[in-house]
């Protein structure tokens, strides 16, 4: 979208607060800011993208991975527990594990991946251009990104909600104790806007002072230039951890939007969001069958058909993907199911002890729910 045509809109959106609000001036001038902001947001993150790089969608991305021997996948490098660059130079967390579970299924072989780093304005142009094959990087699912950027959502791999973080010795227990301060945010992100939508509904007025990334964001929160810090809840418990003193700030209560996080691909190529799509939903089956990296081989003797279609001891299922029948076989062994992916990462034993909550299966709870494999 161009200058004029932001133009535009701003002044058609200003047209209808008017006849919304009766004309009152102040009224007017107030709410016109505030969804001022909310497009210029848009412009300027998620549809900017879309224009100013060239859509590389349609193809046949497996056989492009395969004749290059490994995958690309486009990654976050500063949200440790998720996704993270360590001091060697390789990556770690929840959401590289299935850069790794896809490579699992479509090499057999989980480590023939090579990550990209991306940042929140970035990580849709590395995608829409075809640098990456598929995008693990704490994303939300919203309808444009779904449709106008050109992108397919795999099956949720996480289901966060967006949070504020403040200093304990501020004394604010709730988003309206706020009022008056500033918020840290990241730019290009559902967040900002996000921020926005919730503080007008609750009448907060604040300043949202944006930056480019996860790690600039969190750093000037800690130098004190904000006085909330505000991204989805798992990113918050994980970034806490890499403050100069973790305990003097706390996460408040409140949650302020839906946040389903997870893997993109490239409209235009079905078969390989397929796979994609498999991979994700191989973890989840896994773990609801009782079935890890530690037993499966075990379960490859099972009598139950539901088992041997899922790690293709029977049925031809995978060959529909171009893939090899055993693909859910080396993703579980080499990498895990759901619930091993996750405790690795973000569970009991890590820094962040994180509840499952949502993301239990449906069977306690949470939404972890797989298709069949039949």
């Amino acid at each position: 979208m161009n200058k004029k045509s932001l133009l535009i809109v701003v002044l058609l959106l200003m047209a209808m607060v008017v006849v919304a609000c009766g004309g009152g001036e102040t009224t007017v001038e107030t709410v016109t800011v505030e969804v001022t902001r909310i497009v210029e947001v848009e412009v300027a993150g998620d549809a900017a993208a879309a224009e100013a790089v060239e859509f590389s969608g349609g193809g046949d991305t497996l056989a492009t991975v395969q004749d290059r021997g490994h995958l690309v996948c486009a990654n976050n490098a500063n949200v440790p527990g998720f996704g993270f660059v360590e001091a060697d130079g390789s990556f770690s967390g929840f959401d590289w594990d299935y850069c790794r579970a896809v490579a699992a299924a479509v090499f057999g072989d989980a480590e023939a991946v090579e990550g990209r780093p991306t940042t929140g304005t970035d990580r849709f142009p590395v995608l829409q251009s075809g640098e990456a094959d598929v995008l693990i990087r704490n994303t939300t699912w919203t309808t444009s990104r779904d449709t106008s950027l050109g992108f397919d959502f795999a099956p949720t791999t996480f289901y966060d909600g967006q949070g504020m973080m403040v200093r304990k010795d501020s004394g604010i227990t709730e988003l309206e104790g706020l009022e008056g301060g500033s918020v840290c945010v990241q730019a290009g992100t559902t967040t900002e806007a996000n921020l926005a939508d919730v503080f007008r509904k609750l009448g907060i007025n604040s300043e949202s002072v944006v930056f480019p990334d996860a790690s600039t964001t969190l750093e000037a929160y800690d130098e004190g230039r904000c006085d909330g810090y505000t991204t989805d809840k798992s990113g918050l418990v994980a970034t806490q951890t890499q403050l100069t003193v973790p305990e003097d700030h706390t996460i408040l209560e409140a949650t302020m939007s839906k946040e389903p996080l997870g893997p993109l691909t490239r409209h235009g190529d079905n078969n390989w969001a397929d796979i994609v799509m498999w991979t994700v939903n191989c973890t989840i089956q896994a773990e609801e069958l009782g079935i890890s990296s530690e037993n499966v081989d075990e379960f490859l003797g099972s009598d139950d058909p539901v088992i041997l279609n899922l790690l293709g001891v029977e049925g031809d299922l995978a060959q529909a993907m171009g893939l090899n029948n055993d693909f859910c076989v080396q993703i579980i062994k080499q990498v895990g199911n759901y619930a091993e992916i996750y405790n690795n990462n973000l569970g009991p034993d890590t820094p962040f002890n994180l509840p499952r909550g949502l993301n239990s299966q449906y069977t306690d709870g949470g939404l972890l729910y797989s298709p069949p494999f039949r």
